[in-house]
């Protein structure tokens, strides 16, 4: 390959990479073309791109970016998973798709600086929370307490409203109106 090519591939692979957080790695050897091909038009569908790269060329078109120190699961035929869904969404997707092919191999996992390697460490990441779901626990968290101070305020309250409804509704049965309370 002339140098000609290889500077457009990395300019290429950089516009890619410029936005991304975070990548998974996998091993596309051992998948025939049909199986590979269903795979992307899968992973396509869920808003992922999946991009076969040179292990030189992908290291030199990270650079200093985010994804500096990735380039510690390149190693042998390497395809490069990356999208719009959040990493723990990714991890889900190849975790089902390694269920539907045994010979794909998950090298690992890489996003805020760090390294989750092989198949446990995409298992591992595949268990976090994606961003939607940790921003729910996070709400959860801090309107618990303030449902619970709320029903204890209003619990002693309503309970003197019952009571005064109940006055009231005896006493317009007994014929006479009601005093209205103080």
């Amino acid at each position: 390959m002339s140098k000609k090519v290889k500077s457009l591939i990395i300019k290429e692979l950089s516009d890619r990479f410029k936005d991304v957080d975070g990548v998974a790695v996998i091993n596309p050897r051992g998948m025939n073309a049909i199986k590979n091909n269903q795979m992307r038009r899968r992973l396509r569908e869920k808003g992922v791109r999946m991009s076969v790269v040179r292990n030189t060329l992908a290291k030199r078109a990270v650079g200093d970016g985010k994804l500096k120190g990735f380039d510690q699961l390149l190693d042998g035929p390497s395809a490069v998973i990356f999208g719009e869904q959040s990493l723990p969404t990714i991890a889900r997707l190849l975790m089902d798709e390694k269920k539907n092919d045994e010979t794909l191999e998950l090298r690992g996992v890489f996003f805020d600086g760090e390294l989750y390697a092989g198949p446990k460490g995409v298992e591992q990441v595949s268990k976090l929370p994606t961003r939607e779901e940790a921003i729910g626990q996070i709400l959860g968290a801090l309107l618990g307490p303030g449902k619970k101070l709320a029903a204890a305020i209003k619990g002693p309250g309503g309970t003197l409203g019952g009571v005064l409804k109940t006055i009231e509704e005896k006493g317009k049965e007994a014929g006479g109106e009601a005093a209205p309370a103080a």
